[in-house]
């Protein structure tokens, strides 16, 4: 499995104005950009690592 490393500067600006991080100072990350296009990538925090996975009803869970 390869897997990508992002950083929090891969952070994209949102495009529309009325999305949820306008007006705030705060990273937007596009789900399917973490994922690769798939519907799983491993996220670490410290020594943690845990899976973000894009259900078939495109919610987002997160696990250890």
């Amino acid at each position: 499995m390869k897997h990508n490393q992002f950083n929090v500067g891969d952070a994209q600006p949102a495009m529309d104005e009325n999305h949820p991080s306008v007006g705030h100072d705060l990273p937007c990350h596009d789900a399917l950009t973490l994922t690769g296009g798939g519907t799983l990538a491993l996220i670490t925090l410290g020594d943690q690592t845990y899976t973000l996975r894009i259900t078939r009803a495109q919610k987002l869970i997160l696990t250890k």
